[in-house]
């Protein structure tokens, strides 16, 4: 698991891009599920979220793109651990890594020309339709 943490506890998204500590809500419950009463009595699950609306780390338009990509408020949680501080690193991990997948842009596409093999079975096709067609035709009387 890679830490994405930084030295003030803030969560790195990408190089240059870390929401502070302040802005991330960590709420922790119990996991549930069979374990008996450890289980059932322990706050092990912790369920990370951020305000992306209202977060001030973040550009207008890191800001709009997020909220367009995942809504306003982003959750993630984590309760696979028996422990809460490895959960709540497990959920600000999820969290830093949905963020930084939400935030990349994707590479401009690059416009190619078709290639001669493609040309030519395009027109072989149309040459092969117009042939199509041309036999449903009713033949021409001389």
């Amino acid at each position: 698991m890679i830490t994405r943490v930084g030295p003030d506890g803030e969560l790195v998204i990408a190089p240059g891009v870390a929401i502070p500590a302040s802005e991330i809500d960590l709420r922790v419950t119990t996991s549930g599920g069979p374990g008996g009463q450890h289980a059932n009595r322990a706050l092990t699950r912790v369920v990370a979220s951020v305000d992306v609306a209202a977060s001030r780390a973040l550009t207008p338009t890191q800001r709009d793109r997020l909220v367009g990509a995942l809504g306003p408020v982003v959750r993630s949680s984590a309760g696979r651990f028996r422990s809460q501080s490895q959960n709540r690193a497990a959920a600000c991990e999820q969290l830093a890594a949905r963020l930084a997948r939400a935030l990349a842009t994707p590479p401009p596409r690059r416009a190619t020309r078709p290639s001669a093999a493609s040309r030519r079975r395009r027109v072989d096709e149309k040459r092969e339709r117009g042939a199509i067609k041309e036999r449903r035709r009713p033949p021409v009387e001389d």
